[in-house]
């Protein structure tokens, strides 16, 4: 919580103004975006070696604190084992009281009122969910770790391997040096300043992977599609007045719900069952910036569609 990721300089560009071609730039922060940063919209910052926004530390998972946050999770994991057990323990001793007040002998007694049980049973299973459901973090991030990705590289590479490239192009993740390598990367101080002199795998290019993000967005923009918007959308994350199964299935993702309105135009570059994401056209953010996010799937219609069918779907959805 109190140790942050490392933030890039507002306004930052690499010292050879050639290489900000291999680069993204940040509309927000007025720079160039280095190696393995991401823009933060919680943070509002570009962040060194981003994993992700925690919201239990209310920071950023990244560069500089990136051990910290895999012992916070161990030592959350370990907490909850002892207090498990302890809390086993005296749930056992009070179900069989009798027998502990007959042949215990020297052992202690323990007796429960109907309140005390309650709230025993109670913690010892909040104590055996947080095992559960932060030990598996704690082991996704050992997994990152071992391999020296972030949640958002791991991304970044399983659409390089997907993506169709000629025979001699051969992506190869440039920051896998070994696992002990880079374990000691991150639990020994970490190497580095968390922008371009990252250790690399040999052969492999200081900006391999921001090539290969660039040229992943210029797919994207590819295939994107142009959609209408034919009903108004408030922005809900549980809009029941667009229909229960959609208000029922929203995306799994905390990323921003975009308000709409009829006539509208969105480029729509992701597409679930009920729900689509894309780009507001022609619209910007008060900080600027283009306005994105999920939208419900029956409130727009493929722009390539007549302008009668676009007027039929809006009378029928209104």
């Amino acid at each position: 919580m109190f140790i942050g990721p490392g933030y890039v300089p507002f306004g930052w560009h690499p010292e050879n103004i050639e290489e900000c071609r291999y680069l993204q730039y940040c509309t927000l922060c007025k720079g160039y975006k280095p190696p393995r940063a991401h823009h933060c919209r919680k943070c509002k910052r570009c962040v060194m070696k981003m994993d992700h926004h925690c919201p239990w530390i209310n920071n950023c998972c990244g560069h500089f604190n990136h051990a910290k946050f895999a012992l916070f999770l161990i030592s959350a994991v370990c907490g909850c084992i002892l207090s498990s057990t302890l809390l086993f323990i005296g749930l056992y001793r009070a179900f069989r009281i009798n027998w502990y007040f007959l042949y215990g002998e020297q052992q202690y007694i323990v007796y429960l009122t109907v309140c005390q049980l309650a709230f025993t049973v109670f913690s010892f299973g909040l104590a055996l969910g947080v095992i559960v459901a932060v030990g598996g973090l704690f082991y996704v991030q050992m997994k990152q770790i071992i391999r020296n990705e972030t949640s958002i590289e791991d991304w970044i590479v399983v659409k390089a391997y997907s993506r169709p490239r000629p025979e001699n192009d051969v992506f190869i993740y440039p920051y896998n040096l070994g696992w002990w390598k880079n374990i000691k990367q991150v639990f020994c101080e970490p190497q580095g300043n968390g922008m371009t002199d990252w250790p690399l795998v040999d052969g492999c290019h200081p900006y391999t992977i921001t090539i290969e993000q660039l040229i992943q967005k210029e797919d994207k923009r590819a295939r994107k599609r142009q959609y209408t918007i034919v009903k108004n959308y408030n922005g809900s994350w549980f809009p029941i007045s667009v229909g229960l199964r959609t208000c029922l299935t929203p995306p799994c993702s905390d990323e921003y719900r975009i308000p709409l309105s009829v006539g509208d135009k969105v480029f729509v570059t992701r597409w679930r069952t009920r729900w689509l994401y894309g780009e507001l056209c022609s619209k910007l953010n008060e900080s600027g910036c283009d306005i994105k996010g999920w939208f419900p799937r029956c409130c727009a219609v493929e722009f390539t569609t007549t302008e009668e069918e676009v007027t039929s779907a809006a009378k029928k959805l209104s």
